[in-house]
């Protein structure tokens, strides 16, 4: 049984590794920022809390994050915590540089000094392409990084860091270059969700239409248990390396809206419009990922494909709101 510290251990990627963790009979760890409303930021961990050691914590406090590892003294560490709404990341981009950035370096930092034994994970993100894309409309390890957003900006500087403490002091760190991934437990203000949770509000005569930005961006969209598995294979690799995980797939949102609404027998073009308050300063048009290399190392592959988890989440609508 070994020791794995989470960073992010509320959200989706965090709460489903916790869930692969505790399956594979490990301890488990996580950092929780201090919230007014406890209940309400733990609900993802309601059916494994009494089974995990919870200690409160924050990225942009280095002393909780140093007190946090010494008293857990991890195996394994998995970095997930992070500002992750790129929408968002405009309207508070240094918040978003002092979490996603400043935070992987104070981390990075204690680990160094305290635990420089244990493995540790980072969850980077395509977002750190931006406007690059391979001749042949794929995006891989190395293609460069050309980022369009704050969050995009910061999850480099991240990612560099990351190479550097691995290059520098021998550490066993690596990076796992997600691509969109989604599921029942995604956030309802990211746009696969909203759509979803709207679609079903719309079906059961709670509201009448759904706003949306840009309906022809491209998505590389995967689903988040399938991922976390990859970074468990990924962390354990003897040598440690930067690896994108993708399905190598590309949707649309309106893709996603057709899916939604005509899984409810419901013609999206009568119910969703564009606000331009939803289009991004700088907008990134296209991701697609190309994990052949993650596939060959781990025999990985996804096993879910976006209707398979857009009916998922619809139906844990139709649950919640029926």
């Amino acid at each position: 049984m070994s020791k794995v510290f989470i960073t992010g251990i509320t959200g989706m990627d965090g709460s489903n590794l916790t869930d692969h963790m505790l399956e594979l009979g490990h301890e488990v760890c996580g950092i929780i920022r201090r919230h007014s409303d406890v209940g309400n930021q733990q609900y993802r961990l309601e059916d494994i809390k009494t089974k995990v050691e919870l200690i409160y914590g924050d990225m942009t406090d280095h002393s909780s994050i140093e007190r946090a590892l010494k008293l857990f003294e991890p195996d394994y560490i998995f970095n997930i915590a992070a500002m992750s709404q790129v929408r968002i990341s405009f309207d508070i981009p240094i918040y978003t540089f002092d979490v996603n950035a400043r935070g992987v370096f104070v981390l990075l930092e204690a680990y160094r000094n305290i635990c420089p034994e244990a493995k540790f994970y980072q969850c980077s993100s395509s977002e750190m392409f931006g406007l690059s894309v391979d001749d042949d409309g794929y995006q891989r390890e190395t293609t460069p990084m050309n980022p369009t957003s704050p969050y995009g900006i910061s999850k480099v500087a991240a990612y560099n860091l990351v190479r550097h403490y691995r290059r520098a002091y021998g550490l066993h760190a690596c990076n796992g270059i997600l691509f969109n991934h989604t599921g029942k437990r995604r956030g309802a203000n990211f746009v696969e969700q909203k759509i979803c949770k709207s679609a079903v509000e719309i079906k059961l005569g709670l509201r009448d239409k759904l706003e949306l930005g840009n309906m022809d961006a491209f998505r590389d969209i995967g689903s988040s248990r399938d991922y976390v598995r990859c970074m468990w294979g990924i962390v354990n690799l003897p040598e440690p390396m930067d690896l994108v995980v993708a399905t190598g797939k590309t949707y649309s949102i309106r893709d996603i809206c057709k899916i939604a609404f005509k899984y409810l027998d419901l013609d999206y073009n009568d119910y969703v419009v564009c606000n331009l308050r939803y289009i991004r300063p700088e907008e990134l048009p296209y991701l697609r990922g190309d994990s052949s290399k993650v596939r060959t190392l781990l025999k990985w592959k996804p096993t879910y494909n976006i209707e398979d988890l857009i009916k998922e989440m619809v139906d844990d609508w139709l649950i919640k709101l029926a």
